[in-house]
């Protein structure tokens, strides 16, 4: 995988590594008028690019990256996620997983979602709403409001109350540093 915090510059297409660009093979083509993966990856500004790359990281080392279907929008400032059409059996192989949890992961303007729950920082959460087809979105919490008490009050302080919604930067500097 492309190491995210490292890069300053855009990235092609043809930088990332073979495996990288298997896994993103066929999941961004259509993606703002794109015609294929590379032009779509290409055309992205770096915050996207490296909020992408630090997702399909982590998704792929939680074995979760299958489930994505196809992207339909990435965003890496005011936020690091991905909305995304998922194949039918997210909801299932979420809730079966011990390492999410339902608690507090919904918003009120979605239908369910789940929350990872072994790390206190850069924690993933997953949300989705209800229509054909379910649209699913991933993003980055900075701190995790189930985790500990500590990292509860950390989500509140910051994410809830605060308002901090962290870039790319933000959330590559809480992946190095666990």
């Amino acid at each position: 995988m492309s190491k995210p915090a490292a890069a300053t510059t855009p990235l092609k297409w043809n930088d990332l590594t073979s495996g990288t660009r298997e896994l993103l093979q066929g999941k961004l083509a259509g993606l703002w008028g794109a015609t294929s993966d590379a032009e779509a990856f290409d055309s992205w500004p770096i915050d996207k690019q490296q909020a992408m790359l630090m997702l399909l990281d982590r998704m792929d080392d939680m074995r979760l990256w299958h489930l994505v279907k196809r992207v339909t929008n990435v965003y890496g400032e005011g936020g690091v996620g991905l909305q995304f059409e998922a194949w039918p059996m997210i909801e299932s192989t979420l809730a079966r997983r011990r390492d999410f949890t339902r608690l507090m992961a919904n918003h009120k303007d979605t239908t369910g979602g789940f929350y990872e729950r072994r790390r206190g920082e850069a924690v993933l959460h997953f949300l989705f709403q209800e229509g054909e087809p379910r649209t699913w979105y991933v993003h980055f919490d900075l701190y995790s409001p189930v985790h500990s008490p500590g990292s509860a009050f950390r989500h509140l302080r910051h994410e809830f109350l605060g308002k901090v919604r962290p870039d790319w930067q933000m959330i590559a500097k809480h992946l190095t540093t666990r």
